[in-house]
């Protein structure tokens, strides 16, 4: 659209020319043509002055002579008005020459500066989804880092000695397992603890490596707190007693 408009403007600055040039042309076509004749008049007076000069009075003789001499300033004053013409069409054409090179100039910086702008926006815009997408992220991680691991297998290392509570679930005052008892349950989600039941509040590790079920409810084993030291489910205690 842009470049359809740059042609059509530039068009109808071009419109005066042709008939600007036309008349030029036609005043140097008329001028060199006065001239011609003018030169034939010249060659004229001289043969017949030269002919006919011994037996001319000396008043003839000037009389001849300056007859010639005015067509000779007659036609170089036609010739440095063809001059003036001819360099005052080339300034014409030249001043359209530049004044093109001027706006193909403007119209190329105007082009970059839009493909400029548009690629900053681009980029802009690549870069706030790129941000929302890792704030996305770190949101998915902040919250798996607050719900408990799944259970461990057999054989793997002991649970770390202590679990932070989920905030979500803890502002909600669930405290015993019968809170939940009645909850729905994804058949998908790992169930912990003695009441086998998600997890909720806050749950602390069994520190047996080989424990089957690895993670409790404060409420189920009867904590109130994080204990000190290592901490064994009533499960793995008994085992312990028996060893």
């Amino acid at each position: 659209m842009l470049i359809f408009l740059f042609i059509c403007f530039y068009i109808i600055g071009l419109e005066t020319l042709p008939t600007e040039l036309q008349r030029n042309f036609n005043l140097m076509r008329d001028l060199d043509q006065r001239t011609q004749d003018l030169l034939k008049d010249i060659d004229g007076l001289a043969e017949e002055y030269l002919k006919n000069v011994r037996g001319m009075s000396p008043e003839k003789r000037t009389q001849k002579l300056s007859s010639i001499e005015n067509k000779f300033s007659k036609s170089r004053e036609y010739g440095d008005d063809k001059v003036q013409l001819a360099m005052q069409t080339y300034e014409m054409v030249d001043k359209h020459i530049r004044k093109l090179d001027a706006d193909l100039a403007r119209f190329e910086a105007d082009l970059k500066d839009k493909s400029s702008a548009a690629k900053l926006k681009s980029d802009s815009d690549s870069g706030k989804k790129s941000r929302d997408k890792d704030k996305k992220k770190r949101k998915k991680d902040e919250f798996d880092d607050e719900v408990p691991k799944k259970k461990k297998k057999k054989g793997q290392q002991s649970a770390p000695e202590e679990v932070a509570s989920i905030p979500i679930l803890s502002s909600l005052s669930i405290t015993h397992a019968s809170d939940v008892l009645d909850m729905p349950v994804d058949p998908n989600e790992p169930t912990y603890c003695l009441c086998h039941q998600v997890s909720y509040g806050e749950m602390i590790g069994c520190d047996n490596p080989d424990c089957p079920i690895e993670w409790f409810h404060f409420a189920c084993v009867g904590l109130t707190m994080k204990p000190k030291g290592k901490w064994f489910c009533p499960r793995c205690t008994e085992e312990r007693k028996k060893k």
